[in-house]
């Protein structure tokens, strides 16, 4: 298969049990306390330093009296989210969860790695196909009037009737897109012109970073926020590819760390930073690490879902649409048993079989949250994308291998034409560039609907979207035997939700 985006990122657990939890123990040799006292405890911190979500009660008491335990059980606060009681907080003791899961006003508290908090192997999350010369020279000379020069090389644009959509409006420069993802490259010239700079942010510590240029990737980091954000606001400058909302703002929100993890903190933290800077959608191509799936009666893995859930439901309060990819691990979601044979992805992995709806995959599958599976140029399930009836709400284009899916001409690729740093244009596919087709739809609906709410927002997407049925059994590679099953009807199934996404309807009054 041609350079498919990875499982990693939609790019895209150790068994309940395995987390790292211990008992709050003591050194030995403790001096005898006098007469009448208590002895005195020693916290040990002879462990690998982690990066632990404290959870407590929301209260300014309770946060206060929650920090001071903190602190008593060798934890270092790096910084709280007290709106949503989240904590992020350093130790190196051992026994630090479990000791301030004990204490008055934790609701629940988590490592949020399984490794130290040090460089990791760098994770594949896609690796682009640079666009070549000859495909750059052949679409500027089938480009028509008012069409960007590579414009013609994106299928994915009519496959949603974008380009229809943009002859009755480009979208309002008054909505923003946030990017939580790898970072984003505001300097390439598709888009420059639609960069919301004050929306943007370094967050891979949990702690926002406002330095100017923070948001971008570095030189050997990731280019995939950078191609999620052409997909959703390249400029209509004649020059580029075009973007499903040229007209709209975008923003980097940078939750990956340089190895490629998104680690809960982060994501947090991104969640919490849109809400409170005028974001209007979001777009989440990735899972949060170091776990496929979270098993909520984990109690590491339980509170990293609590704290990401705490995350976006408030960014949804405060008026953002959250949209996220479903996974590129042809995983049928709604079954109660499926296996994960890559976590944690930190550290050692195990196999394990995981019931989604007891160990979701977050932030894609916790409610509220609009779940987006892939399709290729011939309008079916990309191979690769995950799906499950009563899980995807929507359809879009994410590209698929010429092996299964080929495009009309003049298109060269099947897979989806975005920016990549540095000023330059390739080729990725995945849910994860499924998901900004739907972003960017999300953001003509609030150009058209200025004062909808996520609600109204997201029904719109679901009412507009073109129905597509489950057709004929889904035997992708052609080989005689069936590679998933589709379930529910043409309204709405496992494969589509309720259908793919339509652009030129959400630019309708």
């Amino acid at each position: 298969m041609a350079h498919l985006a990875s499982r990693r990122t939609r790019a895209l657990t150790l068994p309940v049990g395995l987390a790292l939890t211990a008992s709050l123990g003591f050194l030995p040799g403790t001096a005898s306390a006098a007469p009448g006292k208590a002895p005195t405890a020693t916290v040990r911190m002879d462990g690998p330093k982690l990066s632990y979500v404290v959870n407590t009660r929301v209260g300014l008491g309770t946060v206060k009296q929650v920090k001071q335990a903190i602190a008593k059980a060798g934890g270092t606060v790096v910084t709280s989210y007290d709106r949503i009681g989240v904590i992020v907080v350093h130790s190196q003791n051992p026994d630090f969860g479990p000791a301030i899961r004990k204490s008055w006003g934790v609701q629940s508290a988590g490592a949020t790695r399984t490794n130290p908090i040090v460089p990791q192997a760098t994770k594949d999350i896609g690796v682009a196909q640079p666009l070549t010369a000859a495909q750059a020279e052949a679409a500027s000379a089938k480009a028509t009037a008012g069409q960007d020069e590579l414009e013609p090389l994106q299928w994915d644009l009519p496959a949603i009737k974008a380009d229809k959509a943009h002859q009755k409006s480009l979208g309002s420069s008054k909505v923003t897109v946030g990017v939580i993802d790898t970072g984003v490259d505001d300097t390439h010239p598709d888009l420059a012109p639609n960069f919301d700079r004050k929306a943007s942010v370094n967050c891979v510590s949990g702690a926002p970073d406002t330095t100017d240029g923070a948001w971008r990737p570095a030189a050997n980091e990731s280019d995939h926020g950078t191609h999620v954000a052409g997909t959703i606001a390249a400029a209509k400058n004649g020059t580029g590819v075009t973007g499903v909302a040229p007209g709209v703002k975008v923003s980097g929100i940078k939750v990956s760390n340089p190895d490629g993890f998104f680690y809960t903190e982060a994501v947090v933290c991104g969640f919490v930073w849109a809400a409170e800077h005028g974001v209007d959608v979001t777009n989440n191509s990735y899972y949060t690490d170091p776990w496929l799936f979270n098993c909520k009666n984990d109690p590491d893995q339980g509170a990293l879902v609590e704290a990401v859930t705490r995350a976006t439901r408030y960014a949804e309060g405060r008026g953002v649409v959250n949209v996220a990819a479903a996974g590129n691990s042809d995983h049928d979601l709604a079954l109660r048993a499926i296996e994960d044979t890559t976590s944690p992805n930190d550290s050692t992995t195990v196999t394990r079989t995981v019931d989604p709806r007891l160990c979701p995959d977050i932030p894609t599958m916790l409610p509220g949250v609009v779940t987006v599976s892939a399709t290729g140029a011939k309008g079916l399930k990309s191979s690769y994308s995950n799906y499950g009836l009563g899980v995807i709400d929507v359809a879009a284009p994410g590209g698929d291998s010429t092996v299964y899916q080929t495009p009309e001409a003049p298109a060269t690729s099947g897979l989806i034409l975005s920016t990549l740093p540095g000023g330059k244009f390739g080729y990725k596919a995945g849910t994860s560039m499924a998901s900004p087709h739907v972003a960017g739809v999300a953001a003509l609906i609030k150009s058209t609907h200025p004062y909808a709410s996520p609600a109204v927002v997201k029904a719109l997407l679901t009412h507009q979207a073109d129905a597509t049925a489950c057709g004929a059994p889904y035997d992708i590679d052609g080989d005689g035997t069936v590679d998933a099953v589709c379930q529910g009807g043409k309204s709405y199934n496992g494969f589509y939700g309720a259908g793919v996404v339509d652009a030129l309807d959400a630019v309708r009054r």
